[in-house]
């Protein structure tokens, strides 16, 4: 199974860790403390995990999203993971900023102009899903019709999934939270702390 394959391979190389001990849990940027830490940039250096992704993203938007004509990324994390996909699927790339630049021509929206393509977002990690959710917004200002979201981990909250609803946009993962906590192969009780952390 490609999920299991990819959550082992992230597990492998750190770029997911996750602690099951309340008192070493990680404190993100937003504030939150949870039990797991995903920095998928680690990818970037292992060349085998990152061509396996590609391709298993690839593979993933083909079958999704066949009419798609232009692949973005977000900026920054997203950004090699949509060029090693566009290269494989043979389609344009962008890049999507958080906000328009404050100079120059002032776009959020990096590479050829869109004309209303089919376009799939590859960000690299949903959580909330605000940062994808600009980037459909910043796409869509900007004359794209993005079909997807394709993200390479996803922990599958509830309002990140009530947020790609109300923006029409499906959203799909190549590794889920569950898959991570499959791959660990926990005892009951982790298992069960974990999963009640995600489902609050």
């Amino acid at each position: 199974m490609v999920a299991r394959e990819i959550a082992g391979e992230l597990l492998r190389i750190g770029a997911v860790e996750i602690r099951p001990d309340p008192e070493a849990w990680f404190t993100w940027s937003s504030g939150e403390r949870a039990p797991i830490y995903c920095d998928n940039r680690r990818i970037l250096s292992y060349p085998k995990v990152r061509t396996r992704v590609a391709q298993a993203l690839a593979a993933a938007i083909r079958q999704r999203f066949p009419e798609v004509e232009v692949i973005a990324g977000t900026a920054t994390a997203g950004i090699p993971h949509a060029a090693w996909v566009a290269d494989i699927l043979g389609l344009p790339m962008v890049y999507v900023r958080s906000s328009a630049k404050g100079h120059g021509q002032g776009r959020q929206v990096e590479g050829k102009p869109l004309s209303g393509e089919s376009v799939v977002l590859i960000e690299d990690l949903v959580s909330f899903g605000g940062s994808a959710a600009t980037a459909v917004e910043g796409l869509r200002a900007e004359r794209g019709n993005v079909i997807g979201v394709q993200a390479i981990v996803s922990y599958g909250f509830t309002a990140a999934l009530q947020r790609f609803e109300e923006l029409g946009v499906p959203l799909q993962a190549l590794v889920r939270y569950d898959d991570l906590l499959d791959e660990m192969q926990l005892d009951e009780v982790s298992r069960r702390a974990l999963s009640a952390w995600r489902a609050r």
